[in-house]
């Protein structure tokens, strides 16, 4: 279990994850193509909120383990996809200059998902 943590935004993958959050929204959802807005850039906006809204639905379930690792699981899941579609805007609409961050961000979720998993993985082994 990490730390301390009194609640959900106490846990440093929660942070980890809402500073991402805030990069995408304010520095790569802006920067998409027109005909982006109702495709890719909504399902970013979706997604990369995602995680934070899953990781504080399922502390509440944090007593029940089998519970919680349902939620960390899906939060896992839900950085996967955020690294995929960051891969898409690297890849296919973002100039040069912007890849440097989306790679920073695409390293961020794949930590983010990591430390979700080592997170299960604590609360499990204290929960035995």
């Amino acid at each position: 279990m990490e730390g301390t943590a009194r609640s959900f935004m106490d846990l440093d993958v929660y942070k980890r994850l809402y500073d991402a959050m805030l990069l995408v929204m304010k520095e790569v959802v802006p920067k998409l193509p027109c005909e982006e807005r109702f495709g890719l850039a909504d399902q970013i906006r979706r997604c990369c909120k995602s995680p934070l809204a899953i990781i504080a639905e399922g502390y509440a379930r944090k007593n029940y383990r089998k519970d919680w690792l349902k939620y960390i699981n899906e939060a896992i899941g839900e950085c996967n996809e955020m690294i995929v579609h960051l891969s898409c805007c690297r890849d296919i609409y973002l100039k040069q200059s912007d890849k440097l961050l989306v790679d920073k961000l695409i390293k961020e979720y794949d930590i983010g998902g990591k430390q979700l998993y080592r997170l299960g993985e604590s609360w499990s082994d204290s929960k035995r």
